[in-house]
């Protein structure tokens, strides 16, 4: 493989959330933009005066340039669901390597439980409404819950084995002073099995928080970053793919096609392999999503995923290690996931957000040591689109 003339050319230098993620009544949808905006802007050491690109999906850059009195020279409002800001990274790359913005602001907010200012998606006369909801595949837990049984069915993977994903990623919320779980206490795979029944082979505790909040990135070239405060964390490699927009259009229900695409791009554009990555932020809008992600991308052989992660192990001081979890060999979902920490509909800034600062050593007591490639990705709705994004340190 050969590196990409552009990995590795272009930073993050600012990243932020907004000031809590949970539920927060008194923000509309475009409030929490802004507040994402202010503080990933002052994390920069930049202001609103700074940026010529703007990159949305949940508010347009249109609505985004009027509310925050701002003129772009670069927009970008490519909406493919909960991966859109991972690919908007790819595409920052590209504007700034092509002279077309100089500062790129990529935010994301949702009022994902208040429903403040939100727009319903979705009719009867859309291709959902026509071939999916008559069926009973109304809503993301039973769209994601008819793929996973094909897995199920055709390696043997048990749902007992999937509950070891939200057990490791609750350890890490309770590292984390921002997730919802944080105060909730730890959780087994046994737990997660006795959980409220949602949709099977989904319970209560396979499924994620549903929250308001954002986030925020602020980009700019490699050359620039060095004159910014913040440490930079650089793109080393990209990618993205769509491949169908129905669940039922999934041409292997045992495969997502674009997480495939995508993560080759990726690894290809920064030459690299699994080997390389430290730690992984998995899209887990439900237990079953990061589950396909490791095996897609190639860090557990096709079909071994529920014998991986049933594979733990006892701690010194009693507790389980999980695989993924904290002390297990391949850290996924540091921030406590969107299982654990929380999800606002479109989770894909969030996990950007903890791998910045992860790579920048700003995680506290759930920060990884000697962290030096971190590995991001996510679906586009029903694993019909996705978006791989390997970061490195400055």
């Amino acid at each position: 493989m050969t590196k990409h003339p552009h990995s590795g050319k272009v930073a993050i230098v600012g990243a932020a959330h907004t000031d809590a993620i949970g539920k927060l009544p008194g923000h509309s949808r475009l409030m929490i933009h802004a507040e994402a905006a202010r503080n990933a802007l002052a994390d920069a050491g930049l202001s609103l005066k700074d940026v010529d690109g703007v990159f949305s999906a949940v508010a347009t850059p249109n609505e985004i340039s009027e509310y925050m009195n701002i003129t772009p020279r670069y927009v970008d409002g490519t909406s493919v669901g909960g991966c859109s800001y991972i690919l908007m990274v790819q595409h920052a790359v590209a504007a700034i390597m092509g002279g077309y913005c100089d500062v790129a602001l990529i935010i994301h907010g949702e009022s994902g439980r208040s429903w403040i200012d939100m727009e319903v998606a979705g009719t009867p006369q859309s291709p959902g409404g026509q071939f999916e909801d008559p069926f009973g595949t109304v809503g993301a837990a039973s769209t994601y819950a008819l793929p996973v049984l094909r897995h199920f069915h055709e390696f043997g993977t048990t749902k007992y084995q999937m509950s070891h994903i939200p057990a490791a990623t609750r350890e890490w919320a309770l590292l984390n002073p921002m997730a919802m779980m944080h105060e909730k206490g730890p959780i087994t795979p046994d737990d997660v099995m006795a959980s409220r029944k949602v949709c099977y082979p989904l319970n209560l505790l396979d499924c994620c928080l549903v929250a308001d909040g954002g986030g925020a990135l602020v980009l700019t070239s490699a050359e620039r970053a060095k004159d910014l405060p913040r440490k930079p964390v650089h793109v080393l490699g990209s990618g993205e793919a769509t491949a169908h927009r129905s669940v039922g259009m999934m041409r292997d229900f045992t495969t997502s096609d674009s997480t495939v695409i995508s993560g080759r791009q990726a690894f290809a554009f920064a030459d690299m392999t699994p080997a390389d990555i430290d730690h992984l932020m998995l899209y887990d809008a439900f237990s079953p999503t990061p589950m396909y992600f490791l095996e897609d991308l190639g860090f557990v052989p096709k079909g071994e995923v529920g014998p991986w992660l049933a594979d733990t192990r006892n701690g010194d001081d009693g507790r389980t290690v999980y695989r993924t979890g904290p002390g297990g060999d391949l850290p996924m979902n540091t921030n406590g996931g969107g299982l654990s920490f929380g999800h606002s509909g479109r989770y894909g800034m969030f996990a950007m957000l903890e791998a910045v600062y992860q790579l920048r050593g700003d995680a506290g007591a759930r920060q990884l040591d000697g962290i030096n490639a971190s590995l991001v990705h996510g679906p586009g709705r029903q694993f019909a689109a996705a978006a791989t994004l390997i970061l490195g340190r400055g």
